[in-house]
């Protein structure tokens, strides 16, 4: 049988006697602990106990916003505030805009004489440019005493890409393909992949004539192997591949990428390395 028991009244101090204040501490104190009585009963019998739940400080912090929003504005004021959805403020979203040029337009009539200016109206355009811009290299020579040539190095960069930067190739692969997709490239990397695959060389050198020619779909890199010849199930399966790998790094994938697998011969593509447990077979082979 439950018996309900009557809360304690929140009561102000300045109401109370200490006698009475004294009390109510003990009757708080005997309330906390059969509390705790009560959730350990609870927790033996495998029953929850009471949850422990913060007050919440978004309350008092919207309240505190809330009295210092009424103490500054007006009753009208504050009335329409409550009508407005919040963000819904608008805001120039041009404002923090770096301005690079500034045209003034006049009226395309004649201003008439004694007219009053009254300022401008602003209209912001935001525009992209793109520039050439072109190096030179000019690699210093030096003989020395000895009659030895000395001469500057080309960056790494600048050696790999030749005498287009990465921006203007990027850029003219875009305008070439216009958003399609190449499924088969005739890279260096495809070339050298067939290659490490044990490609025939009698094959491989006619698809090496054609070194970074593009196929857009399947239907034109087939018939572009039936047109040289290859048709052997494992010497298309081969050169497909290779083509393939050749579109994945020409469409941004970076050749050293690090690829770890168990170590099975297509899977031995860019950085490529044995995953741990196959990397830990070999440590053991050399520990006798």
């Amino acid at each position: 049988m439950k018996v309900k028991l009557t809360p304690v009244p929140q009561l102000s101090a300045e109401d109370l006697t200490n006698r009475e204040a004294l009390l109510l501490q003990l009757l708080g104190e005997r309330e906390e602990c059969i509390q705790q009585l009560k959730d350990e009963i609870a927790r033996l019998k495998g029953e929850k106990g009471k949850p422990k739940i913060k007050p919440s400080r978004l309350e008092a912090k919207e309240k505190g916003e809330k009295e210092g929003a009424d103490a500054e504005k007006s009753p009208s004021q504050d009335s329409k505030a409550h009508k407005k959805r919040p963000g819904s403020e608008k805001r120039q979203k041009t404002a923090k805009l770096i301005i690079h040029a500034t045209k003034v337009v006049q009226p395309s009539v004649e201003v008439p004489t004694g007219s009053e200016f009254k300022g401008y109206q602003d209209y912001t355009i935001q525009e992209l440019i793109v520039r050439a811009h072109n190096i030179r290299y000019r690699l210093a020579i030096w003989k020395t005493p000895t009659g030895e040539y000395l001469r500057g190095q080309l960056p790494e960069q600048v050696r790999r890409l030749g005498h287009f930067g990465p921006t203007l190739r990027s850029y003219l692969l875009y305008q070439y393909h216009r958003g399609e997709r190449s499924d088969y490239v005739l890279s260096s990397e495809a070339l050298t992949y067939m290659s490490e695959q044990k490609l025939p060389q009698s094959l491989w050198r006619p698809l090496s004539l054609s070194i970074n020619r593009v196929f857009k779909n399947k239907e034109e890199w087939l018939a572009y192997l039936k047109e040289l010849g290859i048709e052997k199930d494992s010497h298309v399966k081969t050169a497909t591949e290779g083509a393939l790998l050749g579109a994945v790094i020409v469409s941004g994938v970076s050749p050293d990428l690090g690829l770890i697998s168990d170590g099975a011969g297509q899977f031995r593509l860019l950085a490529h390395g044995l995953c741990w447990v196959h990397a830990e077979r070999l440590v053991n082979k050399l520990i006798p």
